[in-house]
């Protein structure tokens, strides 16, 4: 899932910088708010009757109460809303790209810039799945699924709300009453702490954590006008777009590229080794020792013909041929 990758990013933006605590954090928040939009996909993919396409949904929220609302934490724990596990983790990430000895504000605006698609498309998702309008064919009927099923995103879904809790970024701690980052001293034994890591003003803090929430924020609510509001706005945007709408839609070609360079000469490469290696030789070699025995049977059997006297001459030659060698000798 490009999602999946998208969060892994960070993480890896977090080790980069040197900030491994922030990156196993991430891991950890992203367990919870993935796993349960995964498991939440296979209960709307069960309620549909195994319909996969979102272009055949939308307003699923009064059929499936139980999967939306759990699905609803997720979002908000995913595109980094406050108080919400993704927001903690993915703060301390992007706070420590801009200020870590490691990074720069060209990292901090990847990060914001990777955040605000992801409150884009996760709220599309939201939009063409669980609001709007309706587009579920008229011969399904839409069910919640059962206590096996809601139960597990129940518990992911308050893990999402307060599992970002044990990290608290040391400014949030502060400013509501020194609460401690658990998270960082359970790992300060095994986790070496950013080297010359200088002290930096709370505001600064403040103020690039608002921007990116904000950012979410606006971007969340663009999506919606799109898919909910406006639901024509997209095509629209999409033809005005033109080819950067094709690069994009086609993933950026990255699946032609990688058949094109890779997967056909390989296959043209193997064909050929088929039809030379194989074929014409290592089947023509196994062919021509199978003549060669198929042979030699026929010969030996042709003097298995019940002819006594050609026995008595064939003995006769074997022993003349055994006393020559002796006298030879």
């Amino acid at each position: 899932a490009y999602s999946t990758v998208s969060q892994l990013g960070y993480m890896f933006l977090a080790c980069g910088v040197g900030a491994f605590g922030a990156a196993m954090f991430h891991l950890m928040t992203h367990a919870f708010f993935k796993a349960l939009m995964f498991l939440g996909s296979g209960s709307v993919i069960h309620a549909m009757h195994e319909e996969q396409d979102i272009r055949k949904m939308g307003g699923l929220k009064k059929y499936l109460p139980i999967t939306h609302f759990t699905f609803l934490m997720g979002w908000l724990a995913i595109i980094g809303i406050p108080p919400f596990a993704g927001f903690f983790s993915k703060d301390e990430i992007l706070w420590l790209s801009f200020h870590s000895p490691m990074g720069s504000p060209v990292l901090w605006a990847m990060g914001a810039l990777g955040a605000t698609l992801t409150a884009f498309y996760m709220t599309r998702l939201m939009c063409l799945t669980f609001w709007g309008k309706s587009r579920v064919p008229k011969e399904t009927h839409p069910h919640e699924s059962d206590a096996m099923m809601t139960i597990p995103l129940i518990i992911l879904a308050v893990l999402s709300v307060i599992g970002g809790w044990i990290g608290i970024p040391h400014v949030i701690g502060h400013a509501i009453g020194d609460v401690p980052n658990v998270w960082e001293h359970w790992l300060e034994p095994l986790i070496t702490k950013i080297p010359n890591l200088q002290h930096a003003e709370a505001s600064l803090e403040w103020t690039l954590m608002a921007v990116s929430v904000t950012l979410a924020t606006i971007s969340a609510i663009v999506a919606y006008q799109m898919y909910v509001r406006k639901p024509g706005s997209a095509d629209k945007v999409a033809k005005g777009l033109g080819p950067i709408y094709k690069v994009v839609y086609n993933k950026y070609f990255v699946d032609e590229g990688y058949f094109a360079g890779f997967i056909n000469p390989l296959v043209k490469f193997s064909r050929v080794l088929w039809y030379y290696v194989d074929v014409n030789f290592i089947d023509k070699c196994t062919y021509w020792v199978a003549d060669v025995v198929k042979g030699g049977g026929s010969m030996v059997r042709s003097m298995q013909n019940g002819n006594m006297q050609q026995y008595a001459m064939y003995i006769g030659i074997g022993l003349v041929f055994i006393l020559s060698i002796l006298l030879m000798r």
